[in-house]
């Protein structure tokens, strides 16, 4: 199972993560939004939230009780070389 070790923002709505399994990728949340929609998704449009996000258990979390599943995560994201 792959978890979120480190995650940081580094701007225009993009999150390098660092995965367990040693690779690392950028997660894009403005192509994310721009297919999605609800509740616990809305305030991630305001950038300054967005930056709040924290690592619980491995996944990427918001303190409105959002969770992105770091499996998912891992799909989606742009990799990178190695961390």
């Amino acid at each position: 199972m792959i978890k979120i070790l480190e995650a940081h923002y580094i701007g225009n709505y993009r999150i390098e993560l660092v995965f367990s399994d040693g690779q690392s990728g950028i997660f894009d949340l403005s192509a994310y939004l721009s297919t999605r929609q609800g509740p616990l998704l809305e305030p991630l449009r305001q950038e300054i939230y967005l930056q709040r996000f924290f690592i619980d258990t491995g996944a990427l979390c918001w303190p409105n009780g959002l969770e992105l599943s770091p499996d998912r995560l891992h799909e989606i994201s742009y990799m990178t070389a190695a961390a």
